[in-house]
């Protein structure tokens, strides 16, 4: 009995011994096992490179357009009024007062004179007597003149004394020849006799008469 006994614990030992070492074989193969997993799948996710291919960008689509909408309308605020504002001091410069004014002389028109009275006669210039066209004839023709041939008409104006005498002869407007105009003068000075000229009164005064005298070459 005492041999068997010692039979059945030699084999209890040794299948101890066994069984432990596989466990440990076991437990080996586990540890191995997951820590290669584990590896490969950090080597995985290591070397894998998530590569997401670019889309094209859609287009926006612009907004459509708003349609005009009514402004609003201004709202004016109401100013702001300080009450216990007060006026800034007033300071007033006396300003001295210009010197009146000189008063100038005021210088009065004479008086107009007063308007004659009216001439109780109507005044009347010289007239010639007698008939004015003898008053130079044929003869009286300057001879130079009468030869080179000569011709023109000249105006004339005399004074007339009280007396109806030529007092003096002026030529108005020239024959184009001085002896012409010359003799003109001369003759009616010699010849003419005049009414005199009168006043308002009816008084002879001094007066004056124009005419002309027309110089031709006779024909005879």
């Amino acid at each position: 009995m005492a041999y068997a006994d010692r039979n059945k614990t030699g084999e209890n030992t040794v299948g101890t011994g066994i069984a432990a070492l596989l466990l440990v074989v076991l437990g080996w193969a586990l540890y191995t096992g997951l820590a290669a997993e584990g590896f490969r799948a950090l080597v995985k996710k290591v070397t894998t490179v998530d590569i997401k291919k670019d889309e094209p960008k859609k287009e926006e689509k612009p907004p459509p357009p708003k349609k005009d909408a009514a402004p609003p309308p201004i709202v004016v605020p109401p100013p702001m009024t300080n009450i216990n504002m007060r006026p800034p001091p007033l300071e007033t410069t006396p300003v001295p007062m210009p010197p009146p004014p000189i008063p100038q002389p005021v210088v009065l028109a004479p008086p107009a004179p007063a308007a004659p009275p009216p001439p109780r006669i109507q005044p009347k210039g010289a007239q010639p007597k007698g008939n004015p066209a003898s008053w130079a004839t044929t003869n009286d023709y300057p001879t130079r003149a009468l030869r080179e041939e000569r011709a023109g008409t000249t105006g004339f104006r005399v004074g007339v004394g009280p007396d109806g005498k030529v007092t003096s002869c002026s030529v108005t407007s020239s024959s184009g020849s001085p002896d012409l105009d010359e003799a003109t003068c001369s003759n009616v000075t010699r010849r003419a006799r005049f009414a005199p000229a009168t006043d308002g009164e009816g008084n002879p005064t001094t007066g004056s008469y124009s005419n002309r005298i027309r110089w031709v070459i006779p024909t005879d």
